[in-house]
C-alpha cells in the first residue's frame, strides 16, 4: 500500500499508524486540497464474503455518528482492491497525531485526579451516546477500545478526547481481529515461518528483543482491553455495549495505577491515598465477568463516583482523644471501632496503657464481681501508627571503617531564569501573502485574516539558548527528540557544562531542530510564529515589498552569501522594527509544509495555521550562505522537524489580547 501514491480521490502523504485493523494514512483530497485520515482495511478482507456483507450493512451507521468525542467518518469507499474509511485527522497543539498512550508517556508525572476524571467523562459521553444509537436493532458499540485508538487534541480545560476505529472490530469480525493481532506481530518480527521451521527440527532464528518489546506491549494492550466474552468469542445477550463497559473499567484502572488489572488485583483505594472519588465502585461494576451484571450507562456511574465518599479511610486525627470503650469492645477482635460511621480497627498491639481506676459511675462492689466496670484507654493517637523498621539492622556492623564510604553527589536543583527578547506587537487585520511570479508553492497570492500577535525583534541567541540547555540538563526532550546537535552549533559541552565558543554569545543559535525550537518556546511561555505571521512580519507593514528591505536587498542590509553568522541586530530593522528577517539564519515556523496549501488558504483565510499534518515543517527567511532569491518575503523553505543544520535557528511569538 505504501507505494501507491493515489487512492481513489486522495493523494497519500505519509503513514501515521498501523494496527490489527489496518493502516492509517495522512492523505489530501486531490481536488478540495483538504487533509483527511484514511483507514485502509486489510486487503485480504475484500475477498471474504461475510466481511463485505457486514461492511455494507453497518458502515452507514458509523458515518451517522455525530459526537464531539468520536472521530467523524466522512466517507467509506472501495478502490484498488481495498476498503477504506475517510475520517477527520485529529492532531494536538503541535500538529502531531497523538494517542492516549503517547500522551501518558509525554506526561510522565501521574495525571491529577481531576484531569483523569475529565478524560473518563469524555470517553463515557462518547460511549453512552453510541450505545443509545440503534443500528441493526442494537446499540452501536466500539468493541475495540484501548489507549491507542483514543486520540488527543488540545482543549481549553485540558486534553480533548476523540475515539477512533468505532465499530470496526464488529465489521472485521471478532475472530479475525484476534487472528490479525497475532499476524501483525509475527510479520513485524519476521517470524511468520518460525513455527514451521521449529517443527522440522531446524534451529529457530534469534528474535530482536528491542524490536519485540514495543510490539509485544501493543499486542498485550489489545488483549487486556478485551472483555472475557470477547476472548471466548461468545455473543453477549445484552449486546456489544457490555464489552465497551468492561474496556472502560480497564481504562479507568490503568489511568489510576498505571497497570492493567490481572488476576486478583488490588483496588485503587489500596494503592492510592487521598483520592477524592470512589474509584473502587467503578472498577467493581465495570469489570464484572458476567456481562449482565455490568451497568448499562457510564455517566451516571461516574457522577455517583464523584459524589460518593464510600471506602474513605478516616485519618487518625478524626478519632476522639479520650473515648470511652467497654472492656468487651476493646478486646473483641471482630468488633470495629466506629467513628463518623466509618470502621477503623484498633490492633491489640497498639494499646499503650490502660487506666484501671474505677469509673465514677461504677456500681457498688458486690461479692465475686469485678471492681472494673469500664476502662478508660490512655492512648496517644499518634502512637496508633506503626513505627518504621530497619529492614537490615545488622548492616551497621558490616561497615569497613578503613574504606571511605561512597555517597552519591547531591545535585543542586537549578532555577534557571531565561533571558527574554524584546517583542513587537503587530495588530491583527487583513494581509496579503504569497506571490504572483514566485515559486509554485507560493501561489496564488491571496488575502488572509490574522489576529494580533507579538514577535521577537531578533532570533534567539546562543546565550539565551544555553540557559535552556542548562535547565533541560541535556540535548533531548521528553520524547527523546534531539533539541540541538552541538557539533553543528557554536555551543560545546565540557566537563558536563555547556559553553559558547568565544565571540559567538550574541550570534543566533544554530543546529536547532524544530523540536528544540518549540521546546524552548514553551519553556519561556511563548510559541513559534505561524508561517502567515512570519511572512506578515517580514513585509514590515508594506505588503508590496519583495524583500524585508523593500524592492531590493544589498549586502550591507542583511547577512547572506557570506561565510558565517553575524551578531543579531547588526543590520537595520524593517518597518516593524524587526531585525534579521532576511538572512543570518533560516527560522523555524510552527506550520507543517504543504506544497499546495495556499490553494486551501484561499478557501479558509481565517488565521491559517498550515496543513493538519505533513512530512516537513516550514522554514523562512534565508540564511548566511543563501543567495538573494532565498531572502524574498514570500520564499518558502522546509525540512524534516528533526533535521539539524548549521543554518537553522528561530525566533518566538505569542498571542496578544
Amino acid at each position: 500500500m505504501t507505494d501507491k501514491k493515489i487512492l481513489g480521490d486522495y493523494s497519500i502523504i505519509k503513514s501515521i499508524g498501523q494496527g490489527a485493523l489496518g493502516v492509517v494514512y495522512l492523505a489530501e483530497h486531490r481536488f478540495m486540497k483538504k487533509q483527511f485520515a484514511l483507514k485502509v482495511l486489510p486487503e485480504e478482507l475484500s475477498t471474504e464474503r461475510a466481511f463485505v456483507q457486514r461492511f455494507e450493512e453497518e458502515v452507514g451507521f458509523l458515518s451517522g455518528l455525530e459526537h464531539q468525542n468520536i472521530v467523524k467518518v466522512h466517507n467509506i469507499s472501495f478502490s484498488q482492491g481495498v476498503h477504506f474509511l475517510v475520517t477527520d485527522c485529529i492532531v494536538d497543539e503541535n500538529g502531531e497525531t497523538t494517542n492516549l498512550a503517547q500522551y501518558l508517556r509525554a506526561h510522565k508525572k501521574q495525571l491529577r485526579e481531576e484531569e483523569l476524571y475529565n478524560i473518563l467523562v469524555q470517553v463515557a459521553e462518547a460511549l453512552d451516546y453510541a450505545h443509545s444509537k440503534k443500528g441493526g436493532g442494537v446499540g452501536m458499540a466500539h468493541r475495540g477500545l484501548k489507549l491507542n485508538n483514543i486520540l488527543i487534541s488540545k482543549g481549553k480545560a485540558g486534553p480533548n478526547i476523540h475515539l477512533s476505529d468505532f465499530g470496526l472490530s464488529r465489521i472485521i469480525g471478532p475472530g479475525a481481529v484476534l487472528a490479525r493481532s497475532y499476524k501483525v506481530l509475527a510479520e513485524a518480527l519476521g517470524i511468520a515461518s518460525i513455527v514451521g521451521v521449529a517443527q522440522e527440527g531446524y534451529p529457530v532464528p534469534p528474535i530482536d528483543n528491542k524490536k519485540l518489546m514495543p510490539l509485544h506491549a501493543s499486542f498485550l494492550q489489545n488483549y487486556f482491553f478485551l472483555a472475557p466474552e470477547q476472548k471466548r468469542l461468545e455473543e453477549c445477550k445484552s449486546g456489544d455495549a457490555k464489552a465497551d463497559i468492561y474496556a472502560f473499567g480497564v481504562l479507568a484502572y490503568y489511568l489510576l495505577v498505571e497497570k492493567y488489572p490481572e488476576g486478583y488485583f488490588e483496588m485503587p483505594s489500596a494503592l492510592l491515598s487521598n483520592t477524592q472519588f470512589d474509584w473502587d465502585e467503578i472498577i467493581c461494576q465495570c469489570l464484572q465477568s458476567d456481562p449482565e451484571k455490568r451497568p448499562t450507562e457510564l455517566l451516571p456511574l461516574l457522577e455517583s463516583c464523584k459524589q460518593s465518599s464510600k471506602g474513605k479511610k478516616v485519618p487518625p486525627k478524626d478519632i476522639e482523644e479520650d473515648p470511652l470503650i467497654t472492656k468487651n469492645e476493646l478486646f473483641a477482635s471482630t468488633a470495629p471501632f466506629v467513628v463518623s460511621e466509618t470502621p477503623f480497627m484498633i490492633p491489640e498491639e497498639k494499646i499503650i496503657a490502660i487506666d484501671t481506676a474505677q469509673s465514677e459511675e461504677a456500681s457498688p462492689d458486690h461479692e465475686g464481681s469485678s471492681k472494673i466496670q469500664t476502662l478508660r484507654p490512655v492512648i496517644n493517637v499518634a502512637q496508633l501508627e506503626r513505627p518504621q523498621t530497619d529492614l537490615d539492622p545488622g548492616i551497621i556492623f558490616q561497615i569497613d571503617t578503613t574504606v571511605k564510604q561512597y555517597s552519591p553527589e547531591k545535585k543542586e536543583i537549578k532555577n534557571v531564569q531565561p533571558l527574554l527578547t524584546e517583542m513587537v506587537v503587530i495588530p491583527g487585520g487583513v494581509f496579503s501573502r504569497g506571490s504572483v511570479g514566485g515559486n509554485r508553492d507560493e501561489m496564488p497570492r491571496h488575502q488572509v485574516t490574522v489576529q494580533s500577535f507579538a514577535i521577537d525583534i531578533h532570533p534567539i541567541t546562543n546565550e539565551q539558548f544555553v540557559r535552556f540547555l542548562d535547565a533541560m540538563g541535556g540535548e533531548k526532550d521528553n520524547n527523546h527528540h534531539d533539541i540541538i546537535r552541538l557539533r553543528d552549533s557554536r555551543i560545546k559541552r565540557s566537563g558536563g557544562k555547556v559553553q559558547i565558543e568565544f565571540g559567538y554569545t550574541k550570534h543566533p543559535v544554530v543546529g536547532v531542530t524544530w523540536y528544540g525550537a518549540i521546546a524552548y518556546a514553551k519553556w519561556i511561555g511563548k510559541r513559534l510564529p505561524t508561517e502567515a505571521e512570519w511572512e506578515i512580519a517580514a513585509y514590515g507593514g508594506i505588503s508590496s515589498n519583495l524583500f524585508p528591505t523593500g524592492d531590493d536587498i544589498e549586502k550591507n542590509q542583511a547577512n547572506f552569501f557570506s561565510a558565517d553568522t553575524t551578531v543579531v541586530m547588526s543590520y537595520a530593522p524593517n518597518g516593524y522594527g524587526l531585525y534579521d528577517m532576511a538572512g543570518n539564519v533560516y527560522e523555524w515556523c510552527h506550520d507543517w509544509y504543504g506544497y499546495n496549501y495556499y490553494e486551501v488558504s484561499v478557501q479558509e483565510p481565517e488565521n491559517p495555521k498550515g496543513p493538519l499534518q505533513g512530512v516537513y515543517r516550514v522554514l523562512r527567511g534565508g540564511c548566511w550562505k543563501s543567495l538573494k532569491e532565498d531572502l524574498r518575503c514570500s520564499r518558502r523553505h522546509r525540512n524534516n522537524p528533526g533535521t539539524v543544520n548549521g543554518t537553522y535557528g528561530f525566533r518566538c511569538a505569542t498571542d496578544v489580547q
